[in-house]
């Protein structure tokens, strides 16, 4: 029985930084227009990355799966979920996202290196019936509210969308805008 439970503490101690999750304060000043808090969880067995915002109503989840390579996002104020492809060439990668974690290089940096990638996407109004296509770490943060699936905006298009637009800006490396109709409606 104490052989049992050295091996579970041990295992636990090995484990732990693996799973561990990082908080970056990515508001501060009053200037930058953005407060709240992320939060960055890297789990390199099934390849997922997540990102917590906290901000009151604005708040979000993301979740990257390197695996199916989908992404989604569930913004809780307008109470859906909305996934993605991930484009290759705008994504961090798996290792990048967790280098950083490691590191708290982001810690209260803010934006002062290179500029963060931009993508825009336009809402698909048709529900995504089956959520197992998206893999199971999107299928269970996206199960029991209505989830939508995007195509990527030309820059041609920011002006048409600019106003009916959810913009998530994670770690100063990626933003992200979700529009669309479903946007306004639901805001």
């Amino acid at each position: 029985m104490k052989l049992t439970i050295v091996f579970a503490g041990l295992l636990g101690v090995f484990l732990t930084p693996a799973l561990a999750d990082t908080d970056i304060n990515i508001g501060g000043d009053s200037n930058s227009g953005i407060s709240g808090q992320q939060s960055v969880s890297v789990n390199n067995e099934p390849n997922v990355a997540s990102v917590d915002n906290n901000n009151g109503l604005d708040s979000w989840n993301a979740m990257w799966d390197y695996e199916t390579n989908f992404a989604a996002v569930r913004l809780f104020k307008q109470k859906v979920c909305i996934a993605h492809r991930m484009k290759k060439d705008a994504m961090p990668s798996l290792q990048t996202v967790d280098a950083l974690v490691k590191e708290k290089e982001l810690q209260g940096k803010g934006p002062g290196g290179p500029p963060p990638r931009s993508l825009m996407y336009s809402i698909n109004s048709v529900r995504v019936n089956d959520l197992e296509k998206l893999g199971k770490p999107i299928a269970g943060m996206c199960r029991g509210i209505p989830t939508y699936t995007d195509n990527e905006l030309e820059r041609a298009s920011l002006f048409f969308y600019s106003r009916m637009c959810i913009r998530t800006n994670t770690l100063w490396i990626l933003k992200l805008a979700f529009c669309g109709t479903l946007i306004v409606e639901n805001h």
